[in-house]
């Protein structure tokens, strides 16, 4: 979109022309814009480049007079230009004369309305040829109904089955939770995205989908910690069992898990939000994560970095370090069992588990931890999927395929 001048009355509409489009002429010369201001349409880009989608935002037209056109001006020329047109009224006559010089306190006033534009990214997604997108699409369309209906399933045969009322599942159930609002969060905006071969999001929400990805993903750290600890209490302190790990310690556990996981990630989103962006806003990724965001952010982003740190150390490190500290307990317990059906027989018990805190962190480690040098963008967002579809999906598999309990109730209740 182009921004030009016309030359007309002072206070009356910009004539209509070809391929024109929201237009609008100064109503007054002076500071404040006028009640009576009618809004133009401002798209103005660095280096004339394209913005993508919907980039248009209003503002109020006064001290400059401006007409909008939709990549035509008025001398039919295709351009995009970094600042309109200025016109000033002369003093000593009733002519407008152009002035290519802007003023310190117009381009003041321009400056400040079009820092409104940055308040909307695009998403690119995974490019590729429509066939591709359609195929990619299906396979994410149907692992979600997968992960929302399977995990579903857990919750409810936990909820009704009497014989799952134990804190192991009910654990699992909490688990089964967060990988449905995880998956929420980011797939169906990615279904939109590879229907439209990329698409737009607002500031608001893309922060928000920010803080409700690191949120769950930290209460899924939680849960996942949570778990090993009832794991260790029944396998190395079985007598006490009964007497630790009682209806009320559990709940108060979820209730710490929730609050802290949603919480800790709220400071590191604030930051975030009240970062500049410059750009043209383009995120080549198929949601909104921190890295790609401080990579397009041109503020100072060490204060970010530093907060993205910390919290690191709390919500992953520190469970990590809890789990391997439980599970060479558990192990270590294990072995000591004489016979051999024994040890399977107790392994067995925490074997699902085990199985779903590797894949887990696997994935979160090989994303954030440990960047291979050179990595695409491709093969980064291929390693997202892992761990915003692919262990959501898999959660709910695990559980039922390898545990005796969930199987012998799924198939009473069917």
């Amino acid at each position: 979109m182009s921004v030009h001048s016309c030359n007309v009355e002072v206070g009356s509409v910009c004539p209509a022309e070809d391929g024109m489009s929201e237009n609008s002429c100064d109503l007054e010369i002076g500071p404040e814009c006028p009640t009576n201001a009618i809004p133009v349409n401002l798209c103005v880009l660095e280096n004339g480049s394209v913005y993508p989608g919907d980039c248009a935002i209003s503002v109020c037209s006064c001290k400059v007079e401006l007409c909008s056109a939709t990549g035509t001006d008025l001398r039919g020329d295709e351009r995009s230009v970094r600042r309109p047109a200025v016109r000033h009224l002369d003093s000593d006559s009733d002519e407008w004369e152009t002035d290519d010089d802007v003023s310190s306190d117009v381009e003041t006033y321009i400056g400040k309305n079009l820092s409104m534009m940055n308040t909307e990214f695009f998403l690119l997604g995974f490019q590729g040829s429509r066939n591709q997108r359609n195929v990619l699409f299906c396979l994410l369309l149907v692992a979600y109904n997968v992960t929302i209906c399977g995990n579903l399933l857990i919750i409810i045969l936990v909820s009704i089955s009497k014989t799952l009322h134990t804190p192991m599942y009910f654990f699992i159930s909490q688990l089964s939770i967060t990988d449905i609002l995880l998956s929420t969060d980011i797939v169906p905006n990615l279904l939109h995205i590879l229907l439209n071969n990329g698409a737009a999001i607002t500031h608001m929400a893309c922060i928000a989908q920010l803080y409700f990805f690191s949120a769950f993903e930290a209460v899924q750290c939680f849960f996942l910690t949570v778990m090993s600890y009832d794991r260790y209490v029944a396998i190395c302190n079985p007598l006490h069992y009964t007497s630790i790990m009682t209806r009320t310690h559990c709940v108060k556990l979820t209730i710490f898990c929730w609050l802290v996981g949603c919480s800790v990630t709220l400071s590191d989103t604030v930051i975030t939000s009240r970062l500049t962006f410059c750009g043209p806003n383009i995120i080549d990724h198929f949601f909104c994560d921190l890295t790609p965001l401080l990579d397009i952010s041109c503020s100072d982003t060490f204060i970010v970095t530093l907060n993205t740190y910390a919290i690191v150390v709390l919500v992953v490190l520190s469970p990590c370090i809890i789990i391997i500290i439980s599970y060479i307990k558990i192990i270590t317990t294990i072995l000591r069992i004489p016979s051999r059906s024994g040890r399977q027989k107790t392994f067995s018990t925490c074997g699902s588990h085990l199985t779903v805190v590797c894949i887990f962190y696997c994935a979160l480690f090989c994303v954030y931890a440990f960047p291979m040098k050179g990595k695409t963008l491709t093969i980064s967002k291929v390693l997202s999927l892992l761990y915003t579809v692919f262990t959501p999906l898999i959660n709910p598999v695990i559980y039922s395929l390898r545990n005796k309990d969930i199987r012998k109730t799924l198939a009473t209740k069917t």
